[in-house]
């Protein structure tokens, strides 16, 4: 059986993919192919462990592309798609790429999918489809509210998966996950940004009061959270995919600065983030009860873990400071 991967050169998809590969003869893949442009922040340096496996094969093309797309995914078992413009920043100062990205390639999947006979499709959404929440945290069935061009672009993508649902039949299962961390995140993303400021002596730019509280889950329990899905997830159902570790930015700021080795005169305070979301927390209850998903990674431990990765890997980062 083939399964299709989008967006495998990037943070997320590179570690879902070597995840998968692990864990393929279980789950009866002998054919993984993984679908990625190779945009800014997809890297085929990302890849080398997984594409050395002779039961994979790399394709570059956009999502949007329906003759790649439907060439890809004709025959396919399963498709995890993770494939996404994902930056907030970058959506605030140009978000038509995100809209033709997010929604329009998912639907191009979702169609591709269709003709092609797919019989497992897994969405990768994000929590940032809800908002923002000021106490509790969001079920599944929580209705959606947006305020990034980002977050938008996102919802319009699950809402676009979930009708290939219910019109179509295909069986679509949609993940919305919290704040990933770990090693080969694009130094655009706060913690790779502030660790390698720091590594260089540069200084921190948080935003705002830096009281915006996010939920942290590592890649690696996020990861095993859509393995769990593929495997198992329903047709037409939501799972969201939290990490259990919320913190304000101010906090996460002051554990990167003692990690790093610096203090509180490496931070600047810039101003807030055009429609910045104060807080974010998710009810993962649905993905234990059903799948049996909990994180597994400590978040203190994983954080010093993924400083120590950048600290060791200045080859990996280094070129890629100038497009952050």
């Amino acid at each position: 059986m083939r399964v299709v991967i989008t967006g495998a050169a990037g943070f997320i998809g590179s570690r879902f993919a070597e995840l998968l590969l692990n864990d393929a003869e279980r789950l009866g893949y002998d054919e993984l192919v993984v679908l990625d442009a190779l945009t800014y922040s997809g890297r085929r340096e990302n890849l080398e462990t997984f594409l050395a496996d002779s039961r994979t094969r790399f394709v570059q093309g956009s999502i949007t592309d329906a003759t790649i797309t439907d060439e890809v995914l004709a025959g396919a078992h399963a498709v995890v798609h993770l494939a996404a413009e994902s930056h907030v920043d970058r959506s605030i100062t140009g978000a038509r790429t995100f809209f033709e990205t997010n929604v329009l390639g998912t639907q191009q999947l979702l169609e591709s999918a269709r003709r092609g006979g797919v019989e497992r499709f897994v969405h990768v959404s994000t929590d940032e489809v809800y908002g923002s929440i000021d106490e509790g945290a969001w079920r599944e069935d929580h209705l959606l509210e947006p305020n990034s061009p980002y977050s938008a672009s996102k919802a319009g993508s699950d809402l676009a998966a979930l009708a290939y649902a219910s019109t179509y039949g295909l069986h679509v299962s949609v993940t919305r996950c919290s704040n990933n961390y770990g090693p080969r995140q694009f130094p655009e993303k706060v913690i790779p940004l502030f660790v390698t400021n720091l590594f260089d002596g540069a200084k921190v730019p948080l935003y705002g009061d830096g009281e915006n509280v996010r939920d942290w889950l590592h890649v690696d329990d996020h990861a095993r959270g859509l393995l769990a899905v593929l495997e198992g997830g329903r047709s037409g159902e939501i799972y969201n995919i939290g990490g259990g570790t919320e913190l304000t930015n101010r906090a996460l700021t002051k554990m990167l600065l003692e990690l790093c080795g610096a203090d509180e005169s490496s931070i600047e305070p810039v101003e807030d983030r055009l429609g910045h979301d104060r807080r974010y927390s998710v009810d993962w209850g649905k993905i234990r009860d059903e799948l049996g998903y909990r994180p597994r990674v400590d978040f203190e431990e994983g954080l010093a873990a993924t400083v120590a990765w950048y600290r060791d890997h200045e080859s990996w980062w280094r070129p890629l400071k100038g497009r952050a």
